[in-house]
């Protein structure tokens, strides 16, 4: 849920505010590029994310990519993720953000509910989630900043309005300030590093190892 409240006409200066305090931060100037570009692709003055039907279509194509089943229920009937499929009935965005979950979980969580990471604010069954549960705290924070960034990625990647997404996981929030920037930069090079994104910032079907 987005924090501060911001209208789509002052979304293009604050990403080039952002931009231009990243100098000298090659992959992840690319990396805002990418989501900058997106806004091409939003409909209108809204900055709800899309509710669009084709855009589910292609998420759920992209859960198929990698795998992975799903059902046609919403998380609050059940869980997002019950270790063998998704809850279908959710925005194409959050379904792709459970592709990039899968793609961040090692194979010892890869299939635990919810990933191992504990109930999510959509998830219906919380003791479940919450039974399966083996990444806590800052690691547990740390995998769901990923996972947000991977997954708006995904988003760019597939012609989808990515930065909606972007701006309601409130990568803005704080603007360009240096804590920000910080932040935004050491995601950006953990996602390289650990080989989910290229040199220009697309993401890339690559699954965690264990350890």
């Amino acid at each position: 849920m987005i924090l501060t409240p911001i209208d789509l006409a002052s979304v293009p200066e604050a990403l080039q505010q952002f931009a231009a305090a990243l100098e000298g931060e090659v992959l992840a100037r690319r990396v805002l590029e990418r989501i900058e570009a997106s806004l091409a692709h939003v409909d209108g003055p809204d900055i709800s994310l899309s509710q669009r039907d084709d855009h589910h279509a292609q998420a759920l194509r992209l859960l198929e990519r990698f795998g992975l089943a799903f059902f046609d229920l919403a998380p609050e009937q059940a869980v997002t993720w019950d270790g063998s499929a998704v809850a279908a009935r959710m925005e194409p965005s959050v379904l792709i953000h459970e592709v990039a979950h899968y793609q961040l979980a090692p194979p010892s969580r890869r299939f635990k509910v919810d990933f191992g990471l504990g109930a999510g604010p959509e998830s219906g069954d919380k003791p479940a989630a919450e039974a399966d549960r083996m990444v806590f705290g800052v690691d547990c924070d740390r995998e769901e900043a990923l996972a947000s960034l991977l997954g708006v990625l995904w988003e760019a990647e597939l012609g989808q309005p990515a930065v909606l997404a972007f701006l309601e996981q409130n990568w803005l929030e704080g603007g360009a300030s240096p804590h920000n920037l910080r932040h935004f930069v050491k995601i950006c090079g953990q996602l390289h590093e650990g080989g989910f994104i290229d040199g220009e910032g697309r993401p890339t079907a690559f699954l965690s190892e264990e350890g």
